[in-house]
C-alpha cells in the first residue's frame, strides 16, 4: 500500500512539469542561397545555411519579422507566427541583382567568430567566413567604406574606415 502512496505522490509532484508548455519555438530557413543573413526582428542571427537541416534558431512564440539579406539579390521580408515548442520553416529563393561593373578591389576579412556579421556602410553583405582566405574575398568599387564586424556570440564589434583601391587587396583583423 505504501509503495502506491509513493508513486502516486511523485506523479501529483510531476504534474506542474509534465503540463508546462515550451516557452520557446524554433525558426529553420530553406533560403537560395544559403549565404544570405538571417535577421530576426533586426538582430542577426546568422547565415541561412545554418539553419536548414540538423540547426534551428530558438525564438520567443509570437510574430515576427524576419529580414533575408544577400547584397547580390532583393532584399526580402517574411513575416512569421512561431508557436511555442514548434518549428517554422521558412522557404524563400532570393531574386538575383545585375552583376556590377568593375574595376573592383579585393576586401578580406578575419574574425574569430566565422559566423560575425560583416556590414560596409550600413549594410549586410555576409559574414566573416566569407572573405576569410586568400581565395575569398569581396569585390568592392574602388572608395573610402566604414565597416562594422559584429561578432554572433557577442563580444566587441569592430569599426573602421578602410580604402579599397582598384586591383589590390585590404585584409582587416
Amino acid at each position: 500500500m505504501r509503495a502506491k502512496i509513493s508513486w502516486v505522490a511523485l506523479l501529483l509532484a510531476a504534474c506542474p512539469f509534465l503540463m508546462a508548455q515550451p516557452h520557446e519555438g524554433y525558426l529553420k530557413a530553406k533560403v537560395n542561397p544559403g549565404r544570405a543573413g538571417v535577421f530576426v526582428d533586426g538582430k542577426y542571427v546568422g547565415p541561412a545555411a545554418n539553419f536548414r537541416m540538423a540547426r534551428k534558431y530558438a525564438v520567443a512564440p509570437g510574430k515576427h519579422e524576419v529580414k533575408l539579406i544577400d547584397p547580390r539579390y532583393e532584399e526580402t521580408t517574411v513575416p512569421v507566427d512561431v508557436t511555442a515548442g514548434k518549428t517554422t520553416v521558412i522557404s524563400q529563393t532570393l531574386k538575383a541583382l545585375p552583376v556590377p561593373q568593375g574595376p573592383f578591389g579585393i576586401l578580406r576579412v578575419q574574425n574569430r567568430d566565422k559566423y560575425a556579421a560583416v556590414y560596409l556602410n550600413d549594410k549586410y553583405y555576409g559574414h566573416a567566413d566569407e572573405f576569410s582566405n586568400g581565395s575569398q574575398g569581396m569585390l568592392l568599387p574602388p572608395g573610402e567604406y566604414n565597416l562594422r564586424v559584429e561578432p554572433t556570440a557577442g563580444g566587441n564589434a569592430v569599426a573602421q574606415k578602410v580604402q579599397i583601391t582598384a586591383g589590390q587587396t585590404t585584409l582587416i583583423k
